[in-house]
């Protein structure tokens, strides 16, 4: 049995096991004291420390030596120590400094939401709303880069990137071989190398579910639709790969699927990766078994328009005690 030690996070304390990060100890709490995080992804061994979204400030580092430390901190890198105390959203000072981080990650950013196809589920859309500024200091051209295709299904458009090494990671931890990672240093680092001819692993699509931004996107749903207009639906199927579960998502625009997604937990991160053939080729209901609608949080844009209406998806059999429960929630969300 691991050893446990307790820290606490604005002003709320929680037991944990030792090595764990303050990070992942805020999410043991929940709620709002819960730091962005855009580069960290639990799934993913080395990631963190890129992004600096989630920087925290240590107050008292720890009951054997309680001095503060002198400057804030990444939480996703930081293990916590007994007796640490944290401040995260009641500390000025790391909401000042947070704001910064987001202008920082804007700089280069087209900032064209009402085009690109991650809108309404967007990490940058959410922490831009959440901790940024109303305007920048930047006075300088952003940088530019050529779309470039990954294979037929993948599009990367590097202007959006924020170089959060999610989709490296993803490569060289699920794949058989990585053949693209950062090039170049400072304001010309990029995702690159001779990509467009070499990314055709058998999970090559995860990069698209890992990127937090549109900088990586589906090019079988690219421009048909917007995300708070579809239905997603939990599904699963029998997939003949080893390492493919198949359990997803399905996003229903009426009868037609247009897009199959891995399935996500309510940090926004993959539960289990997916294969290319679950992901492009089988868009027919009939490929799947329906489980239920996926739960989306009701602070979602996607959630926010009819998502949980009184007449369930025609893929899923009537319940009558989702009806009834559809109905309250319907509601609650009616505008009088």
């Amino acid at each position: 049995m691991s050893e446990k030690v307790k820290v606490t996070i604005d002003g709320i304390t929680v037991e944990v096991d030792n090595g764990t990060t303050i990070l992942n100890a805020a999410r043991q709490i929940g709620g709002d004291i819960v730091p962005p995080a855009m580069c960290y992804y639990s799934k993913l061994q080395g990631s963190g420390g890129k992004c600096r979204t989630c920087i925290v400030k240590v107050t008292k580092g720890s009951e054997k030596d309680p001095r503060p430390m002198p400057k804030l901190v990444a939480s996703c890198r930081t293990t916590v120590m007994d007796g640490m105390e944290v401040l995260n959203i009641t500390s000025p000072e790391v909401l000042v400094a947070r704001a910064g981080v987001v202008e920082i990650l804007l700089i280069n950013h087209p900032l064209d939401c009402p085009v690109c196809d991650q809108a309404g589920e967007c990490d940058l859309q959410n922490l831009g709303y959440e901790h940024g500024l109303q305007k920048t200091r930047y006075e300088f051209e952003r940088r530019t880069f050529e779309r470039i295709d990954i294979g037929d299904k993948i599009q990367l458009h590097m202007n959006r990137c924020i170089l959060c090494y999610r989709c490296v990671f993803t490569a060289d931890q699920i794949t058989n071989k990585r053949v693209h990672g950062i090039l170049n240093r400072g304001d010309h680092s990029e995702i690159s190398t001779y990509i467009q001819h070499a990314v055709d692993n058998d999970f090559s699509g995860n990069v698209i579910d890992v990127c937090p931004v549109g900088a990586l996107t589906d090019k079988t749903f690219r421009f048909k639709n917007r995300v708070w207009f579809t239905k997603p639906v939990d599904a699963h199927r029998d997939c003949d790969h080893e390492k493919c579960n198949g359990k997803v998502t399905l996003w229903y625009k009426g009868a037609d699927v247009l897009r199959v997604t891995a399935r996500k937990d309510q940090f926004g991160e993959v539960e289990e990766f997916i294969c290319n053939t679950c992901r492009f080729d089988k868009k027919a209901t009939a490929d799947w078994v329906i489980e239920h609608p996926t739960h989306i949080d009701d602070t979602s844009v996607i959630a926010s328009n009819h998502y949980e209406t009184l007449i369930p998806l025609h893929v899923i059999q009537p319940n009558a005690a989702l009806q009834a429960a559809n109905e309250v929630e319907f509601h609650k969300t009616v505008k009088y």
